[in-house]
């Protein structure tokens, strides 16, 4: 019996180890890696950090996950989109209080080591850290048998980031008369799947296959759309020195959990209805799921990903380079003063 024969009877097979490496670097071949000064594979990741352009650097940091988008995933045997997501879901938060992504590392645990969902992953990591301008600093594979199924994996994300201490955008200075302005999403991004996956797959007993007629796409195309990445166009609207008082990454918990996240005690958001687009997606869902409406706010993003909170006084401008850049953007709500012992997420009509 060859060297470390009895740990792949047990279901861990080191020489993969070689082989995880190569793909990592076959996929970092031709992505930007400004700052790394380490090889992928070592024990640790090395980082030159260039402050010359900063006075007072701040460094921020995040970590997450995807989440039962996974099991989707699975299913439908497609992986890269969440690769995308993994980072995504972390660049997204660190954007928000105005910092640049500097580098990114992930944590991937398998059941049982598969070559084509790793490949996937790493293919998804990669072309994430390219729209966040952000290098792959390293990662970690792990070969779990007992702990989850041949079939399963999950994954983890975390990135560094920095920020000039005087331009922390922190929600600080958020005044009354202040504008909600939204971004779209992509769709479902990477929650509230746990609820998603009880209503099509085991309610009603979709298949990914399956083209509603309300989406007019493959049921899972259309669940898998991996989340859009605001770090680019935040990053340019930052280096025009257009003033932001405060970002939302509309993330688990909706509307109702993350706006009060960046907001003063003594302020309130307040979200007109029907001042923008709700993806077809949402309207499905509620819909086959008897959702109420308080409930799809708090759960999902309903088709706006990111937030900015503006002064009234630079709203066009602000408009008119979103729009310059691509992108759509829609004036979902204002900043109103808050009474004691109200909610800081109210819901109107639109004016």
């Amino acid at each position: 019996m060859g060297i470390a024969e009895k740990y792949k009877s047990a279901g861990v097979d080191l020489e993969k180890a070689i082989l995880l490496v190569e793909i990592v670097k076959k996929f970092t071949a031709n992505l930007p890696q400004k700052g790394v000064i380490s090889e992928i594979g070592g024990f640790s990741g090395l980082f030159s950090l260039d402050i010359s352009s900063y006075k007072n650097p701040v460094i921020t940091a995040s970590t997450d996950g995807v989440g039962t988008k996974i099991k989707v995933a699975i299913k439908a045997n497609k992986h890269k989109g969440i690769g995308i997501d993994l980072v995504a879901m972390c660049v997204n938060d660190i954007i928000t209080s105005g910092a640049k992504p500097l580098f990114f590392l992930d944590y991937l645990a398998f059941g049982k080591f598969n070559e084509k969902v790793f490949s996937e992953l790493i293919e998804g990591i990669v072309e994430g850290c390219k729209i966040s301008e952000c290098a792959l600093l390293g990662g970690e594979t792990a070969e779990m048998p007992g702990m989850y199924a041949e079939e399963d994996y999950d994954c983890a994300g975390f990135v560094v980031g920095i920020v000039e201490r005087d331009k922390i955008i922190d929600g600080s200075n958020i005044s009354i008369g202040d504008i909600l302005l939204g971004i779209p999403s992509s769709g479902l991004h990477s929650n509230g799947f746990s609820l998603v996956r009880k209503i099509l797959f085991e309610e009603n007993n979709f298949s990914l296959d399956y083209i509603p007629e309300e989406l007019g796409k493959p049921l899972g195309e259309e669940i898998l759309t991996p989340t859009k990445i605001y770090v680019p166009f935040i990053k340019t609207i930052l280096s025009k020195n257009l003033p932001i008082k405060g970002c939302v990454h509309v993330t688990g918990g909706g509307f109702i959990d993350n706006i009060p996240r960046i907001l003063p005690k003594n302020c309130k958001a307040v979200i007109e209805k029907g001042s923008w687009e709700i993806l077809p997606i949402f309207d499905f869902i509620q819909k086959l799921g008897n959702i109420s409406e308080e409930e799809m706010f708090r759960v999902f993003n309903c088709g706006i990903g990111f937030i900015l909170i503006i002064s009234e006084d630079v709203l066009e401008e602000i408009k008119n380079l979103i729009l310059a850049l691509g992108e759509r953007c829609y004036v979902i709500g204002y900043i109103d003063k808050r009474e004691e012992k109200e909610n800081q997420v109210i819901f109107v009509e639109k004016r």
